[in-house]
């Protein structure tokens, strides 16, 4: 995927232009194209996500030229080979797969930072996507053909399905991916200088470390090697190694530990009275007491406070908009 942000996006405000570009499946967002030519739109979808990211419309089906409404239709098969038939006996096979390739084609131009599709769509949906066996069974099993596809074009772009985003953990996870994916695209528009990998490492190291500290040591490696290695082999690795590590949702206990490092780098230069502040709310974030908001405030209040440029530039303290943090904490 390039560092073009032209395909498909009109540049409508500066405000909007800087949002993380998503791909959302348009019966999201109430355009009339679903199969039955109802308007369903995801308010929840549209409310928690839509301030804060650009949207980019798809309908494999629509898009690729079957009118609305019309007969509805299903994956036939097997998990390995199987076709989209309509209720009519009519395969549709090639006439979505001929778009999905244009489509992501397309996409390989466009700065895109996440996608949410239409769970269930025998085209859209994500998992769990009904397949029709020649016996008459059905098994609720893989992706809807262009989204399958979709992943695996492109695996550093985060994917998720609008009825698992009503789940707040799932909803927090994803976001903090499409906006780190974000953060590394601004990156690689800066051109693929070592040097500032080694500045962006550093400035999620904590929120790295909260994803837990095995799964962090391949990235550590990678940074301590970038001399060694060319600068496209050296982004090429990173990149899919941070996106790999952040898929993985963090433990309540391993976000604790993070900003408990964190509150060290402070702990010497604040009263007595703060550091109980502090500590009181760490302890109760891992508890499950608290939301995750709360500590990263009193950090965030102390590190600019005290001027402390390193602690400041953490991503962890503000690695996406609090209204899509969960109430409760982590799993953990």
């Amino acid at each position: 995927m390039s560092n073009g942000r032209a395909c498909g996006m009109s540049a409508e405000t500066a405000d909007n232009a800087s949002r993380p570009l998503v791909l959302v499946s348009a019966c999201l967002l109430g355009e009339r194209v679903r199969y039955d030519g109802e308007l369903r739109p995801d308010r929840h979808v549209l409310s928690s996500l839509g301030p804060h990211v650009a949207w980019m419309r798809v309908c494999p089906e629509s898009d690729a030229g079957l009118p609305t409404p019309r007969p509805p239709m299903d994956r036939v098969g097997t998990p390995k080979s199987h076709r989209l038939i309509n209720s009519d006996g009519k395969d549709l096979t090639d006439v979505v797969l001929g778009f999905t390739r244009k489509k992501l084609d397309g996409l390989a131009q466009v700065e895109l930072c996440g996608y949410v599709c239409r769970a269930r769509s025998p085209s859209s949906g994500m998992l769990g996507v009904d397949l029709h066996g020649r016996n008459g069974r059905i098994r609720k099993l893989g992706p809807g053909v262009f989204t399958g596809a979709f992943m695996e074009r492109f695996p550093q772009v985060p994917v998720e399905q609008n009825d698992r985003l009503a789940d707040p953990l799932l909803l927090a996870s994803f976001a903090e991916r499409v906006f780190a994916r974000k953060r590394w695209l601004d990156l690689l528009r800066e051109g693929q200088d070592p040097t500032r990998l080694v500045e962006f490492h550093t400035d999620h190291r904590f929120q790295l470390l909260s994803h837990g500290r095995t799964a962090c040591s391949e990235l550590e490696w990678l940074v301590g090697v970038a001399g060694d290695l060319s600068p496209q082999k050296l982004f090429s690795a990173y990149g899919l190694a941070f996106m790999a590590l952040l898929s993985e949702p963090p433990s309540r206990a391993s976000v604790a530990d993070a900003l408990l490092q964190m509150a060290g780098l402070v702990r010497k230069l604040i009263t007595r009275r703060q550091k109980t502040e502090m500590s009181e709310a760490i302890d109760g974030f891992r508890k499950g007491l608290v939301s995750l908001p709360r500590p990263l405030e009193i950090i965030r209040h102390h590190a600019s406070t005290l001027g402390l440029p390193y602690l400041v530039r953490q991503t962890l303290l503000a690695p996406y908009p609090e209204t899509l943090m969960p109430a409760t904490a982590p799993g953990a």
